[in-house]
């Protein structure tokens, strides 16, 4: 069979593919446009797998938030190249893997998510959607940390400078508050959501630290103790969430700015790209 200009054309429309590409599958599967999309899906994983071992120190965080809905999801999608973090696809990619993995079954490792369906490729899996977007890119794509959450949720992505992500457990407030409270999150980077969850040695470490300085200060006996409680207040508006001025008022603390929207903040997760959780 003749394979014509139109036939290479819309195999490359198929499939992104350069155009010397989609004509010889073409030419080897006798025109038949399923069968050459399947010989360059092959090809393109004999690449993926001579090239799966290269490093993936870029990426960004894929995210499906929303105060409406029944569970949230935050994914780690890491490439080889910071401009292809900026490519729709990617994007497109990192999303639809939050997406399934709160409204699919869930996962327990990424091979297992990636064998499930994409929510915007019809008739794909997202190691298909994965791929397909390989074989256009040539570059490596990992799936890094997950995790899946029960009830409301708000999230940040953050993809300048240091990338983060962050995902925001809540009850009542709205979408937008949910975001600007993970906006706070991903540029102040809290250690802890409330007071509470520092553990007491921690705290009485930092009062012992607290408490030599004032002496060293020449303070008397009877004001010192006063003072650490005072110095503890600024260490817990440091590393607390909720105790900390929110950046976009700092007349309030975040956990006032929650409370003015209706919002109860019950936890966070806040990854920075590549690191362990």
């Amino acid at each position: 069979m003749t394979v014509t200009a139109a036939d290479v054309k819309k195999l490359r429309e198929r499939t992104g593919l350069p155009l010397m590409d989609c004509k010889r599958a073409l030419g080897e599967s006798g025109g038949d446009q399923d069968k050459a999309i399947e010989l360059l899906r092959k090809r393109g994983q004999q690449v993926l797998e001579k090239r799966a071992g290269r490093e993936t120190a870029f990426g960004r965080f894929g995210l499906y938030t929303g105060s409406d809905k029944e569970c949230g999801a935050i994914v780690e999608l890491m490439c080889e190249s910071a401009p292809v973090t900026q490519n729709e696809e990617f994007i497109q990619l990192a999303n639809d893997l939050a997406c399934q993995l709160a409204t699919g079954p869930g996962a327990e490792t990424a091979e297992e998510l990636l064998d499930q369906s994409s929510p915007s490729k019809e008739g794909m899996t997202l190691r298909e959607q994965k791929e397909d977007l390989f074989n256009r890119i040539r570059e490596v794509f990992n799936v890094g940390r997950f995790h899946r959450v029960q009830g409301a949720t708000g999230g940040y992505s953050h993809n300048a400078g240091t990338v983060s992500g962050v995902l925001l457990m809540v009850e009542g407030g709205n979408d937008d508050a949910a975001k600007d409270v993970s906006m706070h999150i991903a540029a102040m980077r809290p250690a802890a959501l409330a007071v509470e969850d520092i553990s007491a040695d921690e705290i009485a470490k930092e009062r012992e630290i607290l408490k030599g300085a004032a002496l060293a200060e020449g303070k008397p006996e009877n004001i010192v103790e006063k003072m650490v409680e005072g110095r503890l207040r600024n260490y817990y508006a440091e590393r607390v969430l909720l105790e900390q001025p929110f950046v976009k008022d700092d007349k309030l603390t975040v956990g006032g700015f929650a409370d003015s929207h209706g919002m109860k903040i019950n936890k966070f997760i806040h990854w920075e790209l590549g690191e362990d959780s």
